[in-house]
C-alpha cells in the first residue's frame, strides 16, 4: 500500500474521517499544527498499528558492509522492520486504513532528509479510505524482513549506532525502554484483549523519536 505519483498517504485505524484539520502532536519536536501523511517511500513505516513500537532500519549509500551484515543480515532484501512479540497478534488483526491526498498542498518535513509530508490547511481525503489489508503479507511482497524479537530495546541503540538509514516510532512503549518507570501508566494491548490472551501492560507514552536517512 503505497500512494501513487502526485500523491502522499495517511494512515490510520480511524476509517470515518472525512476531512484532516492541522493539529499540533503533543510529541513531536517539529513546531506547528500539521495535516501529517508520507510519501512511497516512507509509507512502509506505518504499515504497523498505531500505537506499535517498531525499530526500522534499511541499506543506504553509505551503509558499511559490516554494518549490512550485522543490522541487515541475511534473509534477503535491503530494509529490515523489528516489533516485539507482544505486538504480533495486534499487527495480524489491526483494521488499518490509507486516505489518499493530492501532494500539492504537502511540504517535505525532516533534515537532512525528509521522513513525512505536512500540511497546513485542512485537508480532504481523494475518496473513501482503503483497507490496508494483511501486514504481514505487505511485508512479504515488499521484500521487508520482520524481525520479532523478546525486547525491542537493544536492537534499536545498536541500528542508531550503525551506519545504516534507521527510523524508530513509538519506542517508549517498547519494552526496555530507560525512561520506563513502575510509575508509568499502563496501557492494554488491544491485539491480546481481543483474542482472549488477557491483559498486557504497556506504557503508553508515544515516542517522537524519528530519525531517517534514504
Amino acid at each position: 500500500m503505497r500512494p501513487e505519483p502526485g500523491q502522499v498517504l495517511h494512515f490510520s485505524e480511524d476509517p470515518t474521517i472525512t476531512r484532516f484539520v492541522p493539529r499540533v502532536s503533543p510529541t513531536s519536536k517539529d513546531q506547528g499544527a500539521f495535516v501529517w501523511a508520507v510519501d512511497a517511500v516512507r509509507a512502509p513505516d506505518y504499515w504497523f498499528p498505531k500505537q506499535c513500537p517498531r525499530a526500522m532500519a534499511w541499506v543506504t549509500p553509505n551503509t558499511s558492509p559490516s554494518d549490512r551484515e550485522r543490522i541487515i543480515g541475511p534473509g534477503g532484501g535491503d530494509r529490515v522492520h523489528a516489533i516485539e512479540y507482544d505486538w504480533l497478534e495486534e499487527i495480524r488483526n489491526v483494521r488499518l486504513y490509507a486516505y489518499r491526498f493530492d501532494s500539492k498542498p504537502f511540504r517535505p518535513i525532516g533534515e537532512p532528509v525528509p521522513r513525512a509530508h505536512v500540511a497546513e490547511e485542512p485537508i480532504e481525503p481523494l475518496g473513501p479510505p482503503e483497507p490496508v489489508g494483511d501486514l504481514l503479507a505487505l511485508h512479504a511482497e515488499s521484500g521487508i524482513q520482520l524481525r520479532v524479537l523478546d525486547i525491542l530495546w537493544p536492537y534499536w541503540e545498536t541500528v542508531i549506532s550503525s551506519t545504516c538509514g534507521f527510523n524508530g516510532i513509538r519506542l517508549r512503549n517498547s519494552l526496555g525502554h530507560p525512561a520506563h518507570r513502575p510509575e508509568a501508566r499502563p496501557r492494554m494491548l488491544l491485539g491480546q484483549a481481543r483474542s482472549g490472551g488477557g491483559a498486557v501492560e504497556r506504557r503508553r507514552e508515544e515516542s517522537a523519536a524519528q530519525r531517517g536517512e534514504l
